[in-house]
């Protein structure tokens, strides 16, 4: 007789391979959840594109990769390249201003009752010599010097960008490709381990992701490009950097309109009124047009995701997951609040179907006497 019996043998057996797997394929982790975002949010225009190609999977998988190349890898690509360029300026005159201090402009000297206020607090935690290094090693605990050095290695690590977004480009590929058959044997794991819940949550995840998608990360980064365009019209300095910094503000609520405003502020502050003016009005006009027309046709109805859970996803994606997890960051925390409010409603029903239950033998009972 064996000592241990062959099923449990066979499970550990698969828990040890399970392990080492995690272990050895960690680094792929964050291409792999990106390319399957992707490819849940873009599975219906997929779909569409297989029948189009007479059910050529490899075709139609190959051309949705080139979209998404044109569309979606090369902007941000283009635009994380020169935002970086410009982030490399900032902490060069940061350093120099840590070095020999600098007045205040005056501009803000020029603001309305906060004017001389501000001037102060320049001179105190900007102007005065080395008081951006004290601050800087407040905030993030680490000298300026060797932040400066991390920013001027950024691009050091290009090759290791380039490598992510290869290896999600071809995980993407295949699931475009076998995505079909991988969910049917998702669907059959997924039936033994939640047996009575996987029905309702592979209903609710696809659906979750492609209103996360859409409805927040895609009209963040046209909230971003559209108000950067607009910045680098109106003279707005650093208009890349800005308008990448409006397109994640953007997936926070009010994170776009407090952005726009802030540089609307900063134009009309530093002597053009007019194009501080004219930024506004188009911002405001621009994000009450995507707000009442283009989010609700494309997601269906506005995402009630709470600002906790959305700011709690930012965060922690980027520093889990670098530039990556600002799209991946904000979905997965989506997908945990519907599972859980799916959980709670059928709570909720379980508890309304008990309380009923009294009145209703009460009712058998009365009609049985009679």
């Amino acid at each position: 007789m064996a000592l241990i019996p062959s099923i449990s043998a066979a499970r550990w057996l698969l828990i040890l391979i399970a392990a080492a797997g995690i272990y050895f394929f960690y680094g792929f982790l964050v291409p792999v959840l990106a390319a399957a975002v992707i490819g849940f949010a873009t599975w219906p225009l997929y779909s569409d594109l297989v029948r189009r190609t007479n059910g050529n999977t490899t075709l139609a998988a190959t051309i949705a990769i080139a979209f998404t190349v044109t569309f979606l890898v090369l902007p941000i690509v283009l635009s994380a390249i020169y935002m970086v360029g410009e982030v490399r300026e900032w902490f060069t005159w940061a350093v120099h201003v840590n070095r020999d201090g600098a007045p205040p402009p005056q501009w803000i000297l020029a603001l309305p009752i906060v004017g001389s206020w501000l001037g102060d607090q320049w001179t105190q935690y900007v102007g005065s010599p080395g008081s951006i290094g004290e601050l800087a090693q407040l905030v993030s605990g680490a000298h300026i010097g060797n932040i400066y050095r991390a920013v001027l290695a950024a691009g050091g690590g290009a090759f290791h960008v380039v490598l992510t977004l290869l290896f999600m480009l071809i995980a993407l590929f295949f699931i475009y490709r076998d995505g079909a058959s991988f969910v049917r044997q998702v669907d059959l794991l997924g039936e033994r381990i939640l047996p009575n819940r996987w029905e309702r949550i592979s209903r609710v995840v696809p659906a979750t992701i492609s209103s996360t998608v859409m409805g927040m990360t895609l009209i963040a980064i046209g909230e971003g490009v559209v108000l950067g365009v607009a910045y680098w019209i109106a003279g707005a300095p650093s208009a890349v950097t800005l308008g990448v910094l409006t397109g994640v503000m953007a997936l926070v609520p009010g994170g776009a309109p407090l952005s726009m405003s802030l540089v609307s502020i900063y134009l009309l502050a530093s002597g053009s009124p007019w194009a501080g003016a004219g930024l506004f009005i188009w911002g405001t006009v621009e994000l009450f047009v995507v707000d009442k027309t283009l989010r609700p046709k494309l997601v269906g109805g506005p995402i009630k995701l709470p600002f906790l859970p959305t700011f709690f996803g930012l965060v922690g994606g980027v520093k889990t997951m670098g530039f990556l997890g600002l799209f991946i960051g904000p979905v997965l925390m989506a997908i945990i609040v519907a599972i859980w409010r799916e959980w709670i409603r059928e709570a909720e029903l379980t508890e309304e179907q008990h309380a009923q239950e009294p009145e209703l033998q009460l009712r058998i009972r009365d009609g049985s006497d009679g």
